[in-house]
């Protein structure tokens, strides 16, 4: 099992720049792919990134392909989202996942533990 919290959220002008990052606890971080999803209100939860255990495998959306990056560092036990050139249409709660995934896996189903959330918003 492991626990996940998410930080570094805010507001930001378009074309400006945040990174996020996701604290893992436990000793496990490293078995797990991990992943970003986002939720705007009255919308779904969204798959943004995923990068594999070892870090080697990167897969994005179309939407943040180009702008998004996502790393990790095993010997922190963090996961990181460094979100350049936002949107308004970036604007949503970002959440961080873990999963015993293999391949690319953007259904939210596919992660069993989940943070609680960090709130980014991009004004026009």
């Amino acid at each position: 099992q492991v626990q996940l919290v998410e930080s570094g959220g805010g507001l930001v002008q378009a074309g400006g720049s945040l990174r996020l990052s996701c604290a893992a606890s436990g000793r496990t971080f490293s078995t797990y792919a991990m992943a970003w999803f986002r939720q705007a209100p009255g919308k779904e939860r969204d798959f943004v990134a995923q990068i594999s255990r070892g870090g080697v495998t990167t897969y994005y959306a179309d939407s943040v392909k180009g702008r998004f990056t996502i790393s990790r560092d095993s010997a922190k036990n963090t996961l990181y989202l460094q979100m350049n050139s936002l949107k308004p249409e970036d604007t949503a709660v970002y959440y961080c996942a873990a999963g015993y995934v293999y391949s690319r896996a953007s259904s939210a189903g596919n992660y069993a533990y989940w943070g609680q959330g960090t709130q980014v918003t991009v004004s026009s």
